[in-house]
């Protein structure tokens, strides 16, 4: 009997189910350089850090270029994001991820 409720409790580990974590949109339309959002529109430093608050966001440190690739145009009552990624020697695990950060983060740009 024990056999059969150890087998019970293995199958039972190995069917767990996933549940989705629904979020909001950010906005209908962007902007961007190209069709696939791949050519940067704007390079900046940043000047502060921004600590993303969910999945979709990157973490930013104070003096990391960020490439900006695509800016959300904001629909009525939302926040205004720009999606991008960042580069620097000292956050390499951070570079070629790309993610959303706020359009009023203090940055310093070198083109726009």
């Amino acid at each position: 009997m024990s056999c059969a409720l150890v087998i019970l409790l293995f199958v039972g580990l190995l069917h767990q189910t996933a549940r989705a974590v629904y979020m909001d949109k950010l906005a209908d339309n962007k902007i961007c350089g190209d069709a696939e959002c791949s050519h940067v529109l704007s390079m900046a430093t940043a000047l502060d850090d921004f600590i993303a608050p969910d999945c979709r966001f990157i973490n930013i440190k104070k003096d990391q270029m960020v490439y900006v690739y695509s800016k959300l145009v904001p629909e009525e009552g939302a926040g205004v994001f720009w999606s991008g990624s960042v580069y620097s020697e000292r956050y390499v695990d951070q570079m070629g991820i790309i993610g959303y950060f706020p359009s009023t983060m203090n940055m310093d740009f070198y083109c726009d």
